[in-house]
């Protein structure tokens, strides 16, 4: 009889990037035609919340901290992996921070030497579709999206 393991969640952060005009940052990963989301990605051991947030935003589009400034955060919104254990890990618990970006516009980059999307767009928060997401994931953004951006998607 197998040992029952107990659910291993990886601790992950998430940037909402907002310009001055009211509109959000969406990513297009890379190799996924159509599948959009926000700058993500896990809190390295004896990192901050916050420190990982800051190099993920320069990892995977290129924005340093002098071009942001945080105005909230909520979470962890927990979700699983769809019937899989990924890297030893059944889901994520994620943080997501809205952050008002204020650089340049050529300052956001996805031609970085580790690609992670291939294209990004700015938007109105409440055109945000919910299938652009893996369905594993569209609760939890619906929850955010209410929570920090005050928008019921449905």
């Amino acid at each position: 009889m197998p040992i029952p393991t107990t659910p291993r969640f990886r601790l992950n952060v998430a940037g909402i990037l907002r310009d001055t005009h009211g509109r959000i940052l969406i990513c297009e990963r890379m190799g996924k035609r159509g599948s959009w989301q926000f700058p993500q990605g896990g809190v390295d051991p004896g990192e901050s919340l916050q420190g990982a947030l800051h190099r993920e935003l320069y990892e995977e589009i290129g924005v340093t901290p002098e071009q942001t400034e945080i105005r909230n955060q909520s979470g962890p919104y927990r979700y699983h992996f769809e019937g899989a254990v990924v890297k030893g890990y059944h889901g994520k618990d994620q943080h997501f921070f809205l952050v008002h970006f204020h650089g340049p516009e050529d300052a956001i980059r996805v031609d970085l030497p580790h690609p992670e999307f291939q294209a990004y767009r700015w938007i109105l928060p409440e055109t945000f579709d919910l299938n652009w997401l893996a369905p594993m994931k569209r609760e939890m953004y619906r929850r955010v999206f209410a929570d920090l951006l005050w928008i019921h998607l449905p």
